[in-house]
């Protein structure tokens, strides 16, 4: 069985990362959006423009991706669904989501929710800077030759 990645594509930092590997390693990437996005003439890459609707972008990559396949997303829940259909799933700043620490996360974002509806909190996560790329690059690259194995 072939390895696909799937980006939850709305405004994920790490899209041209995600390309170089995977043009490294022959890999089909398959972007889900619910609006058409700018991706490289790569017949391995697949734009997908799902509904308006919300969730429905998370809705269709958790329906139509397998085991062995990779998420890069940045949305905990979605992330949640994935761990829970056995998929690898890494956040943009190179954090992999796994059973062990999925309850954490989404425990964390639901007490930054609650934070910033009290407004004690304002103001969303850091930037996107060179070390978080850096983590993000090595563990894709770790979890396709895991994969590979």
């Amino acid at each position: 069985m072939t390895i696909k990645i799937y980006i939850d594509a709305d405004g994920c930092a790490v899209k041209d990362e995600v390309y170089k590997v995977a043009e490294r390693y022959q890999l089909s990437v398959v972007l889900v959006a619910n609006k058409r996005l700018n991706i490289p003439l790569n017949p391995l890459f697949k734009m997908v423009v799902v509904a308006a609707d919300f969730d429905a972008a998370d809705d269709w990559i958790v329906e139509n991706s397998n085991a062995r396949d990779i998420v890069i997303t940045s949305d905990i829940l979605l992330a949640d669904r994935c761990v829970k259909k056995s998929l690898r799933v890494l956040g943009s700043k190179g954090e992999e989501f796994t059973e062990d620490n999925i309850g954490s996360a989404v425990a964390t974002r639901e007490l930054m929710q609650n934070l910033r509806q009290m407004g004690e909190i304002r103001g969303g996560p850091a930037p996107m800077d060179k070390k978080s790329r850096s983590r993000f690059l090595a563990k894709l690259d770790q979890i396709i030759q895991s994969l590979k194995r």
